[in-house]
Parts: structure tokens; sequence; C-alpha cells
């Protein structure tokens, strides 16, 4: 028996949706919003293998309990309890998704990207990223198990 075109869309869709799950996450301490979802592409499996001279696409979907004119994001790279900061090209979080200012009990998705350069160690580390308020609260901090690999 052949499969339909429709059977196969289903299928493809599947995989798809499959490769596109939701990150599993440890919260760090979201204490002025809460972490709906957190997405990076392309991450399969965890630990995340980011690959040096890449940029990989962050999605964070969260809910916030405050109100606040901006946002702003510290990404660092935890190794051995020792949070190294981590530079992103676009720390302002209004300009990354957000429309602000953020409203108490709305929902927003932050967008971003994480470069890997290509200088840095082939190493396992913990990303741990941060969206701060303006009152230097968080409103969300998240971590994930990566591999950088060339």
């Amino acid at each position: 028996m052949v499969p339909s075109p429709l059977t196969l869309l289903l299928a493809l869709g599947a995989a798809a949706a499959a490769l596109a799950e939701p990150l599993r996450f440890v919260d760090c301490g979201s204490i002025d919003g809460s972490i709906q979802e957190v997405n990076v592409s392309p991450c399969p499996t965890q630990p995340c293998l980011l690959h040096k001279g890449t940029s990989y696409s962050i999605n964070v979907t969260f809910a916030s309990k405050i109100e606040s004119q901006g946002s702003k994001a510290r990404v660092y790279g935890e190794m051995l309890h020792v949070d190294v900061p981590f530079p992103i090209p676009e720390p302002d979080g209004c300009k990354s998704g957000i429309q602000c200012p953020i409203q108490k009990g709305h929902s927003y998705s932050y967008l971003n990207k994480l470069p890997v350069k290509s200088e840095y160690p082939s190493i396992k580390l913990i990303v741990k990223w941060e969206l701060v308020d303006d009152q230097d609260q968080m409103l969300f901090c998240w971590k994930i198990p990566v591999q950088i690999t060339s």
C-alpha cells in the first residue's frame, strides 16, 4: 500500500514538531516572571551541541508578574559554579521581541541569538540566561547544559 500525500505530510509535520520540542531547563530564580517555554534552535537533543562559528536562535515565552519600562539580558557560561559573562549581540529585551513597556499579567516571546565564536574552547558547560527588569530583578532565569564542539 502506497501512503497518501496527506499521510506523508502528517508524518513530516510530526517529525518537524519533534525537532522543535521545548527544552528541559532549570529555572534559576525567575522572580518577576514565570517561564512557559524555552526553545534553542537547532538543538534536537540535550545537552545542546553548539558548533563553533554558528549562531543559535533563542525563544523564551514568559509571563510578567510586574510592570517595567525595559529589560536587559545577561548570559553566562557556568563552569565549576563560576559564571563567566558571555556577550550577546543585543542585550536590550525591548529590541528582542518584547514590546515595552512590559505589562503585568501579559505573556511575551523573547527572541535572541546565541553566537558561538570559533575561538571558544571545546567544553561542556551550563548556559545561564537572565532577563532583568528596571529594578534589576529577574523576569526570567534559565539554565541548560551545552557542549561546545568544532
